[in-house]
């Protein structure tokens, strides 16, 4: 599969940690690590989320952004915006973060989450400079890998090459249920 433009963020309900509402079009230019999580989701808290943070820290000042993207297809009421509020500023989190927007009709599954058919959570997602949507990985990613992918967009960035071995990939870990390496979809839900 060769690159393709990055689905549009459905995030319409809220944006947290900025004053303006990020689109891919406004980020264009940059490279973007798109961070799906749930404040209750255990691989999330553990590890996805504390990587996004040294990311955004490590990169501070390269074309690069990191966007969080709270998802929730789960434990909906005890995840609300208050909430959410609460545990980015306990858990020192200072990118931004968007509201997933719920799925239509009735769907567990949020918007944004459908568009880019993820998994479940966490979810690390690199667009490219171009908009375009490079990898997409379900679970923790390993930091080594993701730095080397995040470089090699940065160079991309800076040259204007796109490298033809750089192709959009997703793994896939055993569905449903939540533990150290985050929380799955259930079956029947990513199918609707």
């Amino acid at each position: 599969m060769t690159p393709r433009p990055a689905p549009a963020w459905r995030t319409t309900t809220d944006w947290l940690n900025t004053p303006e509402t990020l689109t891919l079009e406004r980020l264009r230019g940059k490279v973007i690590l798109l961070h799906a999580f749930q404040m209750l989701c255990p691989g999330c808290v553990a590890r996805g989320i504390p990587q996004a943070q040294r990311v955004a820290e490590v990169f501070a000042g390269a074309p690069l952004v990191v966007v969080g993207l709270h998802t929730v297809f789960e434990h909906h009421e005890a995840m609300k915006l208050e909430s959410l509020r609460a545990f980015l500023h306990e858990y020192r989190v200072r990118f931004p973060v968007g509201v997933d927007a719920p799925g239509e009709g009735g769907d567990p599954i949020p918007r944004t989450m459908r568009a880019y058919a993820m998994q479940g959570t966490p979810t690390t997602v690199l667009i490219d400079a171009q908009g375009r949507l490079r990898r997409q990985l379900f679970g923790v990613h390993d930091d080594l890998q993701l730095g080397a992918e995040l470089q090699t967009l940065l160079l991309e960035a800076h040259t204007g090459q796109a490298s033809a071995a750089q192709r959009p990939t997703t793994q896939v870990l055993p569905a449903a249920g939540c533990d150290d390496s985050g929380c799955a979809v259930p079956s029947d839900a990513a199918q609707g």
